[in-house]
């Protein structure tokens, strides 16, 4: 069995004990959810890529402190999370989202033009949330965490995670009513 088919746990040991080549693997693997998180979390896609870099150097150099290395995956989103959000307190105010790319189940040009119509109402709505409502919506929505994930990423508790995200999904839906 090659690396490329080695689990994350395996590979996260691995360069933990300096492989680079395992980590390398991870990279590959992890980089393109990584990069589309940071996307959204940061509305560039050249900001995501600084901080998926300066996020993949910060993991290299603390593997060591990785306690479940099969959440690895967890552990480097959490890692982004923290320098998407450094990177937006450094330049406030807050930018558009980049476009989000939904696969497009259109039928004709119409239907194109009322998705892309949708997505830049969405893309508008994101821009207005505080940084914090946003980013718990981002993990939520996108990411898929849990309310402790969550949590634990923002440092903040799940009750006020879960408070920050009926507060996001309630502007959202007011600010999206004339889509439903």
């Amino acid at each position: 069995m090659g690396l490329s088919e080695a689990s994350d746990g395996i590979l996260a040991q691995r360069a933990a004990d300096g492989d680079a080549t395992a980590f390398g693997v991870l990279v590959r693997r992890h980089a393109p959810f990584l990069i589309a998180f940071a996307t959204r979390l940061t509305g560039s896609r050249a900001d995501a890529d600084d901080c998926v870099q300066e996020a993949l150097i910060t993991a290299w150099d603390r593997l060591d402190d990785l306690s479940d290395p099969d959440s690895v995956r967890a552990w480097m989103t959490r890692i982004v999370s923290r320098k998407a959000t450094d990177r937006l307190r450094a330049r406030r105010p807050a930018v558009d989202i980049d476009d989000l790319e939904l696969p497009s189940t259109s039928s004709g040009p119409d239907d194109e033009a009322v998705v892309s119509s949708q997505m830049e109402a969405l893309k508008s709505a994101l821009a207005e949330l505080t940084e914090e409502l946003r980013t718990v919506w981002l993990l939520k929505e996108v990411g898929g965490y849990s309310y402790d994930e969550i949590a634990e990423q923002v440092g903040a508790s799940s009750a006020t995670v879960r408070g920050r995200l009926a507060r996001a999904r309630h502007a959202l839906l007011e600010r999206m009513k004339e889509w439903r």
